[in-house]
Order: C-alpha cells, then structure tokens, then sequence
C-alpha cells in the first residue's frame, strides 16, 4: 500500500508556516526544507517566504542574533563555532557579524573562563602535556579563539 502526503493549498500551508515561525525563530532554509517536505513547488515555495518576511514572521537578522545568544550561552560556543553553524544555514556575512557584534565582551569572557576552568578541573590525566592537549581540544572543537585557548591552558595546567 502507498501512503500519500498530505496536499496542502496555499493558505493552509501559509497558516502552517505562520506557525512554524511564530513558535521559534527560523532561517530561510529552515522554512524552505519545511515547505519542500510539504511537497511545494517552488513558485509556491517563494510565494510563502515573501509573505512571510513582509509579516515579520521571518527575520535573518533576528534569526542570528537569537541563535548566538542562545548558542553561546547553553551549548557554550565560541565565535568561530558560531560563525561556522550560521554559515553553514546560509546565513548571510553581515547578519553574522552583526549577531555577533551583538555579544557582550565581558559575559563572553565570563563564560569561556568558567568553561576553561570547570573543563581543566574535570580532566583526570596526570600527564601535564596530555591534560593540556585535552584541554585545548575541547575548546577548539566549541570554536572558542586559538590565542584565548593556549593563553588559558598554559595559565590552567603548569
């Protein structure tokens, strides 16, 4: 037996996008798989994004500052993770550095600090070369800068 999608028309498919922004901040892209998974044409398709970016339902702008701020203060990214994930959701140049001229200069060092600290005192490794290594593993790997990372570690494990 064949399962068939569901079709929608133009306005169902509208309401259920208004939705789907309303209920969390959303990229483009997001919007289109959704639409694409809804089996849209594509004229459909951009006749869904223009209405809603016209009713602020969808908002690059908003979009990456949201997603930064959120990024960096649950899943404690650094820049160039955060650069790199909004990159890679087609976010545009100058959204991204605005989102991230956005962050607080002290909160983020703030953050880096306890993460540097509450990672450095988790590591059990007596090797003092073999911590530091780890150490700076992690949080190269959560996009935190490479002069911030070795300046912490050597301060950290001597």
């Amino acid at each position: 037996m064949f399962l068939s999608k569901k079709s929608y028309t133009l306005e169902e498919a509208t309401k259920k996008l208004e939705h789907y922004c309303a209920y969390q901040e959303r990229c483009h892209q997001e919007v289109v798989k959704k639409l694409e998974g809804m089996q849209m044409i594509p004229e459909v398709i951009d006749v869904i994004l223009v209405h809603l970016i016209t009713h602020n339902f969808l908002n690059e702008e908003r979009y990456a500052k949201t997603f930064v701020s959120g990024k960096l203060r649950i899943k404690y990214w650094g820049r160039r993770r955060l650069t790199f994930e909004l990159q890679k959701k087609d976010i545009s140049k100058f959204n991204i550095n605005t989102a991230l001229k956005s962050i607080d200069e002290e909160e983020y060092m703030e953050i880096f600090n306890s993460l540097a600290q509450k990672k450095a005192d988790s590591i059990r490794e007596t090797n003092k070369y073999k911590k530091r290594k780890k150490l700076i593993d992690y949080l190269l790997y959560r996009g935190w800068e490479s002069h911030l990372v070795y300046d912490k570690a050597n301060e950290l494990i001597t």
